[in-house]
Formats: C-alpha cells, sequence, structure tokens
C-alpha cells in the first residue's frame, strides 16, 4: 500500500538516515578542519615561543642578493658636518661596481652630472666612463672627494671636467653647460642629481630661510640646469633626475625634502610629455635609502647607526647598486622606447629610511 510517503511507506526513514549520514559526513569534516588549524596554530606558537626564548628567527639579518656582500647595520655612529664629505664615512660607500662589464653602451657621449662628486653621482660617473661616455661633475666645493671622482674616471678611461658651483645659481648653471661643450664638444646626457637635506620634527621648525635653501637647491637647481642643457640636446638624448622614496610616501621629519622629491617626480613627467616630439627622453631614479654622505649629514648619529635597516631588504643600497639604473635609462639601446617613468630603486616593496 502506497500511503503518498513513499513506497511501502519506507521513503521518509530512507531520506532521514541520508540526511544523517549527510550531516555526518560534514560534520566529520569540520571537526577534522578544525583539528588541522589547532595542529598548524600549535605549530606557530611552538615557533613564536622559541623566537621569544631566543631561538633564531627565519630571515635574520640583511638581505644579500647581489654579486658580493654589501655593508649592513649597525654601522658607527657619525654625523657628518654639511655637505658632507665621502672620504670621512665609515664604512666606505661601494661605489665602483667591479663585477659590472662595460659594452660600449653610452660610446661617445657626453654627461653632466650635478652632485658627482659623491654618492650616486660619483657611482653614476664611474658607470658612464666604463660605458664610454665623458663625465663632467657638477659640485659644491667637496674638492678632495671631486678629485677622487675624477681619478676614478679617467681610469676607466674617459675625461672628467670638475665644475665646482652652486646649483642655486642660474648663471653658474649656464657657465656649466657652457664649460662642458668647450670641453667634450657636445652635452648628450644630463643628471640632476645635487641636493641639500635637513631634517625637522615638525612644521613649526622649518623656518622660511630653511624652505628656500632646499627648494632652491632640489627644484630650482634642476630647472636651471635643464633650462641650460637644452638648447645642446638633440634627438636620442636623455635628462635623468634624482626623486626619492620620500615623494612617493612622505617622511615626517622631511618636510621640505619630501616637497622638493614629488615636484621633481611631476617635473620628470611633465617635462618628458613636453619633448617627447624632439626625441629627447626624461625620466626619475627614485632611490630608498642609500649610503651616501647625505644621510649622515642630516641625521643624528644614533639613527644613522639603523640607517636602511627598516627596508624589506634590511640595509641600504650602496651607490654601486643603484648607478646601474642611471645607466639603463642613459642609454638609447636600453630605454630608446621609455620616457616620462620614476623608477623606484627601494630594497623592497615600499622602502623605509
Amino acid at each position: 500500500m502506497d500511503d503518498g510517503h513513499g513506497q511501502n511507506g519506507i521513503g521518509c526513514n530512507d531520506t532521514m538516515e541520508k540526511v544523517m549520514t549527510k550531516h555526518g559526513n560534514s560534520s566529520s569534516k569540520a571537526d577534522e578542519a578544525a583539528a588541522l588549524q589547532r595542529r598548524i596554530q600549535r605549530e606557530v606558537d611552538q615557533l613564536d615561543a622559541q623566537r621569544q626564548s631566543g631561538g633564531k628567527q627565519s630571515g635574520e639579518g640583511a638581505v644579500q642578493a647581489g654579486t658580493r656582500r654589501q655593508p649592513e647595520p649597525p654601522f658607527p655612529e657619525q654625523h657628518l658636518q654639511k655637505p658632507g664629505i665621502e672620504s670621512e664615512l665609515d664604512p666606505a660607500p661601494q661605489f665602483l661596481a667591479p663585477d659590472y662589464k662595460g659594452s660600449g653602451k653610452l660610446e661617445g657621449r657626453a654627461a653632466l652630472i650635478t652632485g658627482g662628486d659623491s654618492g650616486i653621482g660619483r657611482a653614476v660617473a664611474v658607470l658612464y666612463a666604463r660605458e664610454g661616455a665623458d663625465v663632467a661633475i657638477v659640485y659644491l666645493n667637496e674638492h678632495g672627494d671631486a678629485d677622487e671622482t675624477r681619478r676614478c674616471v679617467e681610469k676607466e678611461g674617459r675625461r672628467c671636467l670638475l665644475l665646482p658651483g652652486d646649483v642655486r645659481d642660474v648663471e653658474f648653471c649656464k657657465a656649466a653647460v657652457q664649460q662642458t661643450i668647450d670641453a667634450f664638444g657636445k652635452l648628450d646626457i644630463l643628471v640632476n642629481n645635487a641636493a641639500f637635506q635637513e631634517h625637522v620634527s615638525g612644521l613649526e621648525e622649518l623656518s622660511e630661510e630653511h624652505f628656500d635653501l632646499t627648494m632652491r637647491t632640489n627644484i630650482y637647481g634642476y630647472f636651471h640646469m635643464v633650462k641650460a642643457a637644452l638648447p645642446h640636446l638633440q634627438a636620442g638624448s636623455a635628462i635623468i633626475n634624482t626623486g626619492s622614496e620620500t615623494g612617493i610616501f612622505g617622511n615626517e621629519t622631511l618636510l621640505d625634502y619630501s616637497a622638493t622629491k614629488g615636484a621633481i617626480h611631476a617635473f620628470t613627467k611633465s617635462l618628458a610629455t613636453n619633448l617627447v616630439s624632439r626625441g629627447i627622453r626624461v625620466n626619475a631614479v627614485a632611490p630608498g635609502p642609500v649610503w651616501t654622505p647625505l644621510n649622515p649629514a642630516d641625521q643624528p648619529a644614533q639613527k644613522v647607526a639603523h640607517f636602511g635597516s627598516a627596508t624589506d631588504m634590511k640595509r641600504p643600497a650602496q651607490p654601486e647598486e643603484v648607478s646601474p639604473a642611471y645607466v639603463f635609462l642613459a642609454s638609447p639601446v636600453c630605454s630608446s622606447y621609455i620616457t616620462g617613468i620614476v623608477l623606484p630603486v627601494l630594497g623592497g616593496v615600499t622602502g623605509s629610511a
């Protein structure tokens, strides 16, 4: 007899049994998942306990991803007198890039680099010379550092012109470009790299004199040099500006410096659009912390000791780790289809000083 609930009255019981079985299976799998979560939690808790009790942490120490080991924090506590002398920095910055092999990427070209006596500028000058370029160096008054840069450039078999002066002065910038033309017969590459940086704890401490010095060095200096160089640049020439991670992320104690670097990034992109029809490429490199005289001539000695340790690589870059980016952006065989970019070299995803 069919009672309407299934043949022979067994449909309901059969369905219930299937439901119970289904729930039982689901419950069993859920229990297994919970047990797995607890087991993984216990394993992680054990590792945390080991670290808290002095066990070795995975990934401890600075990251070394290059062809030779680079210095890493902690560094000796030091505070340099401005504008900062590279020969006084301990440890000495690594700028020679001994494993970098030149291949004529800039053969026969002439470059002018501001702030070229030390730091990133010096490292760029060396690689430009290794790639076949003559180099003019603009610097303030760090004559000893400039002489060392010239020695290194000449060791690469290229000429080096030293041009001491202040990039805030428009007449000096015009003269520097003209002297470069007189010495080398042309100008193909302009690297704007000179900068002033001095921290303050708050806006109230940032005097108008301080603000004006930063702006006129970091922004007006770039403007003056580009305007002086532009009549001499041809299709295939390159302008490379040094920006900064501070122009991307800001920095709570470098209010004016960060503002200038953000302006440099915008200036780079705008100028690239303005000059693209003339075949002149304009790009920028935005480094994170780099071991140069700039920060030890700014930050307190205790802070310098741990400079760069907050990056993903837990150390600052050495100048020789940044300079190849300038070769890439200067060379028409490498980057002829690249203009208007800001290339971050941050030691990680975000970077931090």
